[in-house]
């Protein structure tokens, strides 16, 4: 795969790009009431939100929206920069989490705010039929990150490990698995929701990668030592492996079978089940099947004209290459390298960074949410209406922030300074 590779451009790093998606991100929140909160979920070039799309007028800890995540990624730049501005920011956005309304008292986690409606919604259509309990449980994972974080004497540490363990115990007693898998969508009382977003029958009932930051969830809660392993966590790894890898996609609003976000994650969850339960199958897997399925999706050429080269495509029926997808398979690949020490995982990684710093645009540090360089969602939405290009909105504190992760393994990796 040696033409995936890009070499890095020496005027503008992958540090350069890390520093202005986070000064984007701050620049989407607002100071009120003495927590920071976003101003929307989906916004233009110059912050505005886009209130005819569903993501518009919707904030909170969500899928979509990653308030707790954002603020994590935040708060881990701002002690690698050593902004102490920065860092209030960051925890002024988990305080708003923490206080406003968010994290019900039975332990569930209201996923967005409609700021049309000032109202508690679960999904991104705006309303409480179900909730995707893959995304509860990745923000229940985000606060517990957050509290391994923060210094020893903050007290929202207490507020951040009940509300994990909350959203754990809730999950784990209301969810009914099937098939030998959780499901996709689920109403409020855990029962399955077997319909899509739009309406239909759910292709991916028991078969989304979604599924994994369940798991994912409980290993980390049993690596704090907070809980022990649930009894399904391994019966689940297990049919993950029978089958073959569960690849289905983890976006809510996408029905392929096989996504390309969905094998970075995968790779992640199953490596630290191989460490924290010593199960080498697992890591075995996690190496030959899950990080290799990688391989097929990988652009080798600029296409259409667009700076596509180094970047991953979604998934064969959506394939425009998305840029929160492409970061998180980019820290796949920096975890393989710190595993296993071969380079061209290194190389991966950084190509992809590299490759992601091509697509900034305005005077604020905006980073496209995608790439489309097949006219996927049509050019009314692309800069400029070319008919192939980078689309003109993103995700401020998903798709902006979520490169500071890979970057700072990065920075791990190769000792790079500041400047």
């Amino acid at each position: 795969m040696a033409s995936f590779y890009l070499d890095e451009n020496p005027d503008y790093t992958v540090l350069d790009s890390a520093r202005d998606s986070v000064r984007f991100a701050d620049y989407c929140l607002y100071a009120t009431h003495g927590v920071r909160r976003a101003h929307s979920s989906f916004v233009d070039v110059e912050g505005r939100p886009m209130e005819w799309h569903d993501f518009g007028t919707l904030e909170g800890p969500g899928w979509a929206a990653n308030a707790v995540g954002g603020a994590w990624e935040l708060y881990r730049w701002a002690n690698y920069d050593q902004s102490c501005l920065l860092r209030d920011v960051a925890v002024g956005l988990l305080d708003h989490i923490l206080r406003d309304g968010f994290l019900e008292e039975d332990g569930f986690i209201a996923g967005y705010l409609d700021t049309a409606a000032e109202r508690f919604v679960y999904n991104f259509k705006h309303n409480r039929d179900w909730f995707c309990p893959g995304a509860m449980a990745n923000i229940a994972r985000q606060l517990a990150l957050f509290y391994e974080s923060l210094p020893a004497g903050d007290l929202r540490r207490d507020r951040l490990k009940s509300a994990a363990l909350g959203a754990h115990d809730w999950l784990f007693k209301h969810l009914k698995p099937e098939a030998g898998w959780f499901p996709r969508r689920c109403d409020r009382e855990g029962d399955p929701y077997p319909y899509r977003a739009e309406g239909g029958p759910e292709p991916l009932l028991y078969s989304s990668a979604d599924g994994l930051y369940l798991l994912w969830l409980d290993l980390e809660l049993f690596r704090l030592g907070w809980s022990p392993l649930s009894p399904l966590t391994k019966g689940m790894l297990d049919h993950f492996l029978a089958q073959g890898g569960i690849y289905g996609s983890i976006n809510h609003d996408t029905y392929d079978t096989d996504e390309s976000v969905a094998h970075g994650v995968a790779f992640r969850v199953l490596v630290r089940a191989s460490e924290w339960m010593e199960e080498p199958a697992y890591r075995a897997f996690a190496f030959n099947h899950a990080l290799k399925g990688l391989d097929r999706f990988k652009m080798v050429e600029d296409r259409n004209d667009v700076a596509s080269k180094g970047l991953l495509y979604m998934e064969d029926s959506w394939d425009t290459a998305y840029l929160w997808e492409n970061a998180e398979c980019a820290q796949a690949y920096f975890e393989a390298f710190m595993e296993w020490g071969d380079l061209r995982w290194l190389e991966c990684g950084k190509t992809i960074l590299r490759a992601i710093a091509k697509h900034h645009h305005g005077p604020h540090g905006f980073l496209t949410e995608g790439v489309d360089w097949n006219n996927h969602v049509g050019r009314q939405h692309h800069f400029n209406q070319s008919e192939y290009g980078d689309i003109q909105y993103t995700e401020p504190l998903l798709n902006n922030l979520h490169i500071v992760e890979p970057t700072l393994s990065l920075i791990q990796i190769e000792h790079i300074g500041h400047g």
